[in-house]
């Protein structure tokens, strides 16, 4: 998404596959936990600490990511892909991510039990919070270009990220 964004290049089209697939996902995670929640009811307690678990190491992978790297992201290092390639390699990172399935199906799944009876409006919440998310990521990369040419901008990105893990981590613990 990055490089598309900051490459210019079939933005439009790689931000809409992602966050139609990420809305799929985030369907799916909410209606089918509802399910299983009512089925099996010790998996929310047990989908909230494993999920809080994930997001402690998810987190501190980060931190370790901002610690020892020094690279750049240079959209200019590849060559120019077909519209249609761009979008089956983004399908793959997409569906063939096991994190996808962690993040967006188990861990949102788990998040929106606790917020039964008003599980719609999570998951439309969650969905829009996802196109929101992935065009501002695709089109505002191409603003971003100059900061992440230095190696210290993903370094200040890496601990970000660790530090909404640990955050979110921890309003799973506390309930």
């Amino acid at each position: 998404m990055l490089r598309q964004g900051l490459r210019r290049e079939h933005v439009f089209w790689v931000c809409l596959v992602c966050a139609l697939s990420d809305a799929l996902l985030i369907l799916l995670g909410v209606s089918g936990f509802a399910v299983m929640i009512r089925t099996l009811p010790w998996l929310g307690e047990a989908m909230r600490y494993g999920g809080a678990a994930f997001l402690v190491w998810y987190g501190a992978r980060s931190f370790i990511a901002a610690w020892r790297s020094n690279a750049v992201l240079d959209p200019s290092d590849a060559a120019s892909r077909p519209l249609a390639q761009t979008l089956a390699v983004c399908l793959a990172f997409t569906w063939l991510n096991p994190h996808v399935y962690l993040d967006t199906v188990m861990l949102i799944g788990s998040v929106s039990t606790q917020f039964a009876g008003n599980t719609r409006a999570f998951a439309a919440g969650a969905m829009t919070a996802s196109f929101l998310f992935f065009f501002a990521l695709g089109y505002g990369a191409a603003l971003l270009r100059p900061v992440f040419a230095r190696p210290r901008a993903w370094q200040v990105l890496e601990v970000v990220i660790g530090i909404t893990m640990w955050v979110i981590a921890a309003r799973l613990l506390i309930g």
